[in-house]
């Protein structure tokens, strides 16, 4: 005969196991062990001769006689005291800068530090915030993709690919976008020829926010700032910086003393239709000042991704277009030339694609942009 107490104490068991169960999660997979591509970088190789990237400088460094708190820094020190405070502050991020080098090498490795332990966010991978993107010309000249580090540490020094096809040719490497860099060296191995090529003039200079700073590339070369540069070959610097991006005096100031080849304002997305009509005239005019004949390429903003849906945001684009499309054709009536625009309603296309999180681009949406930026530019810059 069965205990009275039996059935019970039967129950309260399975009823704790199930609630036990329940409160342990299961163990997820471990991806990288499922699909190797998906791991973080692999440790570099030993014996290598390593090639510190300050020996010959980068390209995206504008203002190189200037006294840095960092090498890698975008802005100078001196311009701490004068621009506004967030916009020091992601000064110091890598944004645009690219390294350029020859080798015969079959392998390449890097090792380089960065300045913030945060890697990655949540929109954004790793590979782009903190990555560094190799591409390589091939035989025909043309920039072509190669391998991207996927780190997994502050401190990294990791192969970046290995088991390259043999042969002399010229390499780029793309610094991380939303990271700052402390140091950086390119590793290969013993005996191979390396060149660092110094960085070229007269670059594209870009004057954004957040997408100009890059968000959400996956990679540092998918900004459509660097698919210019590479369309073009030409040097780009890039001077994003999210949610800042305002039209600054103190920055345009800045912008002023670079000889470059064209002056992109992209500043829309940051800024709402009296900001716009209270600071663009007068930027223009400022660097048209310093540069008189130095084309200038006025940017509207993007529309969200989902203003279709979204009355206000789609108001408020409307009336941000509006206010630089008076702002543009006041500086035509004031005899400005060597001045061009770029409507921003197809920038990330039109079917609602081309953005991560509504506002900031995807690489689909960068490679849009840089569609519709280069006619413009190739016009401007005579090519």
């Amino acid at each position: 005969m069965r205990h009275p107490l039996l059935l019970p104490i039967l129950l309260a068991t399975q009823l704790l196991a199930a609630t036990l169960c329940a409160q342990t999660p299961a163990k997820a997979p471990d991806t990288a062990k499922l699909d190797p591509a998906m791991a973080a970088s692999q440790a570099a190789a030993e014996n290598l001769d390593w090639h510190d990237v300050q020996q010959w400088g980068l390209e995206g460094r504008a203002w190189p006689e200037e006294p840095r708190l960092r090498y890698f820094d975008r802005f100078p020190a001196a311009a701490e005291q004068m621009v506004p405070k967030p916009v020091w502050n992601l000064s110091r991020d890598s944004a645009g800068m690219m390294v350029r080098f020859k080798t015969d090498a079959t392998a390449l490795h890097v090792q380089y530090k960065l300045s913030k332990a945060t890697l990655g966010m949540p929109h954004m991978p790793a590979t782009g915030v903190s990555g560094v993107d190799l591409y390589a010309r091939d035989a025909s000249g043309k920039w072509r993709w190669v391998m991207v580090t996927k780190p997994s540490a502050q401190e990294a020094k990791v192969k970046v690919i290995d088991g390259l096809a043999p042969g002399l040719r010229e390499y780029a490497a793309y610094l991380p976008l939303y990271n700052g860099v402390e140091s950086l060296a390119i590793g290969v191995p013993k005996g191979a020829t390396f060149e660092g090529l110094a960085p070229r003039q007269r670059p594209v200079v870009f004057y954004g926010t957040s997408i100009t700073h890059g968000a959400c590339a996956s990679r540092p070369g998918m900004v459509h700032t660097a698919i210019l540069g590479r369309r073009l070959d030409l040097p780009v610097v890039n001077l994003g910086f999210s949610g800042n991006g305002r039209m600054d005096a103190p920055v345009g100031e800045w912008l002023c003393r670079i000889d470059a080849a064209a002056f992109v304002i992209d500043c829309l997305p940051n800024m709402g239709p009296a900001d716009v009509t209270a600071r663009c005239v007068p930027l223009v005019q400022q660097l048209r000042a310093a540069r008189p004949s130095t084309p200038i390429i006025l940017v509207e903003d993007r529309r969200y991704t989902n203003d279709w849906i979204t009355p206000a945001k789609a108001k408020f684009h409307d009336q941000n277009h509006a206010a630089l499309r008076a702002a543009f054709e006041q500086l035509q009536k004031l005899g400005i030339t060597n001045l061009s625009y770029i409507p921003g309603d197809a920038l990330y296309g039109t079917d609602g694609e081309g953005a991560t999180d509504a506002s900031h681009a995807s690489d689909l949406g960068f490679m849009r942009q840089a569609d519709l930026f280069e006619p413009v530019l190739r016009k401007a810059l005579g090519r």
